[in-house]
């Protein structure tokens, strides 16, 4: 047997005495993969009360605001109703107003056209036609300085006509003619919920 075969026999002899230690078999198994977690173990969602909402039956959300309650026509309030107030709601309150004006492509103010406050927490709508706070709200001041609707009369463009209803822990008493700042700084720490309805007006005749 040549040299060269006798010491291929001892390295496989000795390759079987020492468990075969190459590089390969020297290097530690992989982990088994991670066991998926059951579904008992999987936290769930935190189901909350349904929240405060806010709906006419004149106009839907981000759509026309019917005539019959701007300047152009009787220049009615629209109804509204709301629901699902959250525990611990006293009085509800109500502001109306338009970010657009005068001109929604260059807006210069902020126009409040409807302001009530400590509606009783028993009472969900407002009937169409609310000249004053009834059942027991109290009216603030609009920006034409009267208490009551006034309703959308823009100059020029499409506005946007924001009904906000908050929900408050606490009646705020007779206050006067609050105007809407005012109001929402007597609001202030007091507002458990709010919701929000936006309908649109452009006038039909500009002129008007």
């Amino acid at each position: 047997m040549g040299s060269r075969s006798r010491f291929a026999l001892i390295c496989a002899s000795l390759a079987l005495t020492l468990g075969c230690n190459s590089p390969e078999s020297s290097r530690p198994p992989e982990p088994p993969p991670a066991a998926a977690p059951s579904a008992s173990t999987t936290p769930e969602l935190p189901k909350g009360p349904p929240a405060l909402h806010l709906e006419s039956s004149a106009f839907a959300l981000h759509t026309a605001i019917p005539s019959k309650h701007t300047c152009e026509g009787a220049d009615v309030s629209p109804p509204l109703s709301w629901g699902d107030a959250p525990a611990g709601t006293k009085t509800f309150a109500l502001i109306v107003d338009d970010p657009d004006a005068p001109d929604p492509a260059a807006p210069q103010r902020v126009w409040v056209h409807w302001v009530v406050y400590d509606i009783p927490a028993n009472v969900t709508s407002l009937p169409e036609g609310v000249k004053q706070a009834t059942k027991g709200g109290r009216d603030g001041q609009n920006d034409w300085g009267k208490p009551g609707y006034g309703g959308p009369c823009p100059p020029i463009g499409s506005h946007r006509y924001y009904h906000k209803l908050y929900a408050l822990d606490v009646e705020l008493g007779d206050l006067g003619k609050l105007k809407k700042d005012e109001l929402e700084k007597a609001m202030s720490g007091h507002v458990l919920a709010r919701a929000e309805l936006v309908g649109l007006y452009q006038k039909q005749n500009p002129k008007k």
